[in-house]
């Protein structure tokens, strides 16, 4: 919220050929209770000073010699590339205030000066102007925050991805349709999915028998959207030889709750699934399986 305090203590540069209309300005501010206030008569130095200071209102006396009020606003829009030009020009020609308007200038003051008039100007001028400086300052450490949240998300993404990859022999994502979109490790092989020059997928056993009511099982928690966690299935290779494949699923939605695909870990579990069979065959003749 911008407080009185601001408004008197914003930066005004008083831009006139005669020195006399500078002085009086001046003192006017002053006696309003504005502190910060600089001034020139050479409307060259206008650009530079601007650039320089950034001022929060420019007083902009329109005819002058040398450079007129109308190429200084020029030379002003190249630095305030944001839009807001915070230019209140001086004229006592009345064509000339539409004309400074359409070129950019925010307000005007007439000559000769009004008291009221022009500490009603130039205060609503600044008001305006340093709510305008106060939203860009907000957007610029909103869109900062916003990079910086990016940055680490994705650092911990990338986090997440190779703890995945770690801890599991391979890593998948498919999209609402059931299309894989993202695969680390051998998916569609342990998976028995051949996908062909077209992108459809089907299934590549490659001779390979799988235990159907585990296969369906897994196929029910997909279709219905449902999370699994260490699911173990199996399939008779070719050789004879069983292979088993744990895998672990979640559904993952948009931020408005639209479903938008699955996400998963695999591995292969064969050896510890064997072992674990052998565990029970020595212990079950003394009673213990």
């Amino acid at each position: 919220m911008i407080n009185k305090k601001d408004i008197l203590n914003a930066s005004i540069l008083i831009v006139d050929d005669q020195q006399a209309n500078v002085l009086l300005l001046g003192e006017m501010l002053r006696d309003a209770g504005y502190s910060c206030i600089s001034s020139t008569t050479d409307p060259t130095a206008v650009c530079t000073l601007h650039r320089k200071n950034r001022y929060d209102l420019i007083l902009l006396d329109l005819l002058m010699p040398v450079m007129d009020g109308f190429q200084v606003i020029e030379g002003l829009k190249e630095i305030e590339t944001g839009g807001y030009l915070p230019v209140i020009v001086i004229t006592a020609q009345p064509d000339h205030k539409l004309r400074a308007l359409t070129a950019g200038a925010k307000d005007f003051i007439a000559k000769p000066f009004d008291l009221i008039e022009i500490q009603t100007r130039i205060h609503n001028m600044l008001e305006v102007r340093l709510l305008y400086t106060t939203l860009e300052l907000h957007n610029q450490l909103l869109e900062q925050t916003v990079l910086e949240r990016t940055a680490q998300l994705r650092e911990s993404e990338a986090r997440f991805r190779r703890l995945t990859e770690l801890s599991s022999d391979w890593y998948w994502e498919q999209d609402e349709n059931g299309h894989f979109t993202k695969m680390y490790g051998p998916v569609l092989d342990m998976l028995g999915i051949r996908v062909d020059d077209t992108l459809t997928q089907s299934r590549d056993d490659q001779g390979a028998i799988w235990n159907e009511t585990e296969r369906e099982l897994l196929e029910t928690y997909l279709e219905n959207r449902r999370p699994f966690l260490d699911f173990v299935y199996s399939r008779l290779c070719p050789k004879g030889t069983r292979q088993y494949l744990m895998v672990s699923g979640e559904p993952m939605f948009d931020p408005y709750g639209r479903f938008t695909g699955y996400r998963g870990t695999g591995k292969d579990v064969t050896s510890s699934m064997i072992a674990k069979d052998k565990s029970k065959e020595v212990l079950s003749p003394f009673g213990y399986a």
